[in-house]
C-alpha cells in the first residue's frame, strides 16, 4: 500500500499530465509589450486624425474662446477670468489649460489663441485614450476589444468634433476614466480608493455636471472593498472627496463671495443659475429648441454609433461585467430629457460608456458564436448582425465625416475677420466680438477694455459702466453664428447690429462672419431724407460719366445720375482719372445701409494695368487709397477676385460735395 507521502513524492514525475496544463508566469516585460503593440496603432492613429488640421474644422465657436481667454488672463493678466468670475463653473478646469500652455509655449507658437487651447485637449484625449484601454482590460476584455474601444473612442466623428473643441469635459472624461480605474483596484486597496476619491474630485471641479458618475465609482468602490475594511476605505475616499469639494467653497469664502449681497458675485447665485434657473433646452419634437438643434448636432455627426450603443447598452443589461456600464449609458442618456438645460457637450461624457458596451458586446458576440448552445449561439448570430450592419452603414458616414475633418477649413472666415480689422480698423475702435476672438484681438493691439464679448454687454456692470451711451459707443460688431443664434436676446447687442452696416464678410452660411461699421451718429438715415445731397451727388455722378478716362458699366451708370453713390466714391475716381484710365467693376451697397446709398467701389483695372491680376496694377490703387486722410479715407481697401475693392463708411460727410442752386 503506497503511503501518502509516497505518492506526494512520486506526483512530480507525472510531467505528461502536469506540464500542458500548468498556467505558464508570462515574463512582465513581455506583457507591457503585448499591450503597447495593441494599444498603439488605435491610439496614434486616432491622435492623427485628430491632430490633423486642428484649426480648420471645426470653426472655432464662443464657448471655446471662453475657456481659452480665461486660461490666457491666469498667465498673461494675473487674474482668473478675463471678465468677472462669476461662479458659472469651477475654474480647475481652464487652470489646468493654463498650466500645459504656460509649461509649452502654447500662446506663442499659435496665432490662434484657441488652438493653442486646442493643443490641450488633444492631451486629454490621448490620456483618456489610454486609461480607457487599461479599463476595459480591467473589465475583463481581451486586448482586441480593448483596442477597438479606443478606436471608437477616437476616430467616430462625434468624438472627433467634441475631442478637438475646447469643452472642460474633455479633461473631465480623463479624470473619471482615472477615478474608475483606481476604483476597480484590487490591490494596496486604500491607496487606490483614494486616488479614485481624488480622481473624481478633480473631475467634478474640472466640470461640475460629472458628479451624475457619482453612483458608478461609489458602485465599484462598494462592490470591491473588502468586508472588513469597507467602512474605513469608504469613510476615507469619501472624506478625501468632501475636502477636496470643499476647496471650491473655500475660494468662495476667502473672497468673500459665499452669499449674495448687492454689487457682487457669488456662489450662491452661481450654484443656483446652474441648477434652477438656467432657462431649459426645451423638447426634443420642438425643431426650434436648443435641445432638437444640439441632439440634431449630435446625430448627424454618428447616428450610427448613437443608435448601436444604445442597443448595445440594452443588450449589455443581461451582461454581468457589463451591466454597470449599460446602466450608466442609459440614465445618463434619460437624464437628458429631465426638461432642463442640455450643454452641447454633454455628450462628451458618454462616450466612453458608448465605447465600452459597443466593444464589450462585440467581443461577446463572437464568444457566443462558438458556444455549443444553441440559444446562446442564436444570440451571437443576432448581435453580430446588428454590428456588421452598423460597420457597413458607418463607413461612408465616418469616410466623408472624417474628410471633412482633415480638409476642410471652416475657421479661415474668423481669421480673415481678425485680419480685416487689425489692417482697417483704427487702433482706439471699440467693439463687439464673439469671445472666440477676444484674445487674438487684445493681442492684436486693441485695447483690452475695447474688445467686449458680446455676452457681457448687458450682462457685466463693470462692461456697461464702460459704455453709459450703451450701443452708441460701439464702432464694429463682428457676428459670428453663435452671436446670430444665441438663444438669450442682447438688447445692446441687437440695437449695435440693427444700426450697422457690413463693411466686410466672410465664409458662407453657419461659418459667416460679418464685420459691421455700427452708425452711431444714425448719420445713414439722416442722408436718407437730404434731397439736397442726392441732387448733388446727381451732378457730381453725370460729370464722371462725361469724364472720357473713367469706364462705368452700362448697368451702372444710371446709379451716377439718379444720385445714389456715394460721393467719396464720385470724388475719388475724378483724382484716380487724372494719372490714368479707371474702369469701374461694380459699385454696390453696403448691407444695412438704411440710406440704400452705394458705398463700395470695385476698380478693375487702372492705368492700363489690370487690377485683377496684375500686381502693379493693384499695388498702385492701394497705394492711393490708403494715403487718402480726412474725410474721403476709406474703411478698408482690399485685393478681391474682381479687383480692388474699396469700401467708405455709412457716415458720409453732407458737405464733401457743392449742393446745386436751388
Amino acid at each position: 500500500m503506497t503511503s501518502t507521502l509516497d505518492r506526494s513524492a512520486q506526483a512530480p514525475l507525472r510531467t505528461d499530465r502536469a506540464v500542458p496544463h500548468a498556467r505558464r508566469r508570462v515574463p512582465a516585460w513581455r506583457s507591457r509589450l503585448g499591450d503597447a503593440l495593441w494599444l498603439l496603432p488605435p491610439l496614434l492613429l486616432g491622435l492623427l486624425v485628430n491632430g490633423a488640421n486642428l484649426g480648420g474644422s471645426p470653426q472655432r465657436i464662443d464657448d471655446e474662446g471662453t475657456y481659452a481667454a480665461q486660461a490666457w488672463s491666469i498667465g498673461n493678466l494675473g487674474e482668473l477670468t478675463h471678465y468677472t468670475y462669476w461662479y458659472d463653473h469651477p475654474p480647475l478646469g481652464w487652470i489646468q489649460i493654463a498650466a500645459w500652455a504656460g509649461l509649452t509655449d502654447a500662446w506663442n507658437r499659435y496665432d490662434v489663441a484657441v488652438i493653442a487651447a486646442r493643443e490641450a485637449m488633444l492631451v486629454a484625449s490621448a490620456i483618456a485614450a489610454v486609461l480607457l484601454w487599461f479599463l476595459v482590460r480591467r473589465i475583463g476584455f481581451a486586448r482586441l476589444t480593448a483596442s477597438v474601444a479606443v478606436a471608437l473612442f477616437l476616430l467616430s466623428p462625434l468624438a472627433v468634433q467634441f475631442h478637438r473643441q475646447v469643452y472642460l469635459d474633455n479633461i473631465a472624461t480623463a479624470w473619471l476614466l482615472a477615478a474608475l480605474l483606481l476604483a476597480m483596484s484590487r490591490r494596496a486597496q486604500l491607496a487606490g480608493y483614494i486616488g479614485a476619491a481624488a480622481a473624481f474630485g478633480v473631475a467634478v471641479l474640472t466640470k461640475e455636471t460629472y458628479l451624475l458618475a457619482l453612483p458608478l465609482v461609489a458602485w465599484f468602490m462598494w462592490r470591491g472593498a473588502d468586508r472588513t475594511t469597507r467602512r474605513y476605505t469608504l469613510s476615507v475616499a469619501a472624506a478625501v472627496l468632501g475636502l477636496i469639494g470643499l476647496t471650491y467653497v473655500a475660494l468662495a469664502a476667502v473672497k468673500g463671495e459665499v452669499m449674495p449681497a448687492a454689487g457682487r458675485v457669488s456662489l450662491w447665485d452661481g450654484l443656483a443659475f446652474q441648477l434652477a434657473s438656467r432657462e431649459g433646452s426645451g423638447s426634443l419634437f420642438d425643431p426650434e429648441s436648443l435641445m432638437a438643434r444640439t441632439v440634431g448636432l449630435w446625430w448627424q455627426l454618428d447616428a450610427v454609433l448613437i443608435v448601436t450603443a444604445l442597443a448595445a447598452a440594452v443588450a449589455a443589461l443581461l451582461v454581468r461585467r457589463l451591466r454597470p456600464w449599460a446602466v450608466t449609458l442609459l440614465a445618463l442618456t434619460a437624464f437628458m430629457f429631465r426638461g432642463g438645460y442640455l450643454p452641447v457637450p454633454y455628450v462628451i461624457m458618454l462616450l466612453p460608456f458608448a465605447t465600452i458596451v459597443v466593444a464589450g458586446m462585440g467581443q461577446l458576440a463572437v464568444e457566443a458564436l462558438r458556444a455549443h448552445g444553441v440559444l446562446r449561439r442564436l444570440g451571437g448570430v443576432a448581435v453580430a448582425s446588428g454590428l456588421v450592419v452598423a460597420v457597413i452603414a458607418a463607413g461612408p458616414l465616418w469616410a466623408a465625416q472624417l474628410r471633412g475633418f482633415l480638409l476642410a477649413d471652416l475657421d479661415r472666415p474668423l481669421r480673415d475677420a481678425e485680419s480685416w480689422m487689425t489692417q482697417n480698423a483704427p487702433a482706439d475702435s471699440r467693439m463687439l466680438v464673439d469671445d472666440a476672438m477676444w484674445v487674438d484681438l487684445v493681442r492684436a493691439g486693441f485695447e483690452r477694455e475695447n474688445v467686449v464679448w458680446y455676452y457681457k454687454a448687458d450682462t457685466d456692470s463693470d462692461v456697461q459702466e464702460l459704455a453709459p451711451d450703451g450701443w452708441r459707443d460701439y464702432d464694429y460688431v463682428i457676428t459670428t453664428d453663435s452671436m446670430r443664434t444665441f438663444p438669450t436676446e442682447f438688447p445692446t447687442v441687437r440695437q449695435a447690429i440693427e444700426n450697422s452696416a457690413v463693411v466686410a464678410s466672410f465664409g458662407e452660411g453657419a461659418q459667416k462672419v460679418e464685420v459691421r461699421l455700427v452708425d452711431s451718429d444714425q448719420a445713414a438715415l439722416a442722408q436718407a431724407a437730404d434731397d439736397g445731397l442726392y441732387a448733388a451727388r446727381s451732378v457730381a455722378g453725370q460729370q464722371v460719366l462725361r469724364n472720357p478716362d473713367v469706364g462705368v458699366p452700362a448697368e451702372q451708370q444710371d446709379l451716377l445720375t439718379s444720385g445714389v453713390v456715394d460721393g467719396r466714391i464720385l470724388l475719388t475716381l475724378g483724382q484716380l482719372s487724372a494719372s490714368g484710365r479707371v474702369d469701374v467693376a461694380d459699385i454696390t451697397q453696403l448691407e444695412g445701409d438704411p440710406s440704400g446709398v452705394h458705398r463700395q467701389l470695385i476698380v478693375s483695372s487702372y492705368a492700363g494695368q489690370d487690377a485683377r491680376a496684375d500686381a502693379a496694377g493693384a499695388d498702385a490703387l492701394l497705394r492711393f487709397y490708403e494715403s487718402l486722410t480726412g474725410p474721403l479715407r476709406p474703411v478698408s481697401v482690399e485685393r478681391g477676385d474682381a479687383g480692388v475693392v474699396i469700401t467708405f463708411s455709412p457716415d458720409e460727410p453732407v458737405d464733401l460735395l457743392p449742393r446745386p442752386a436751388d
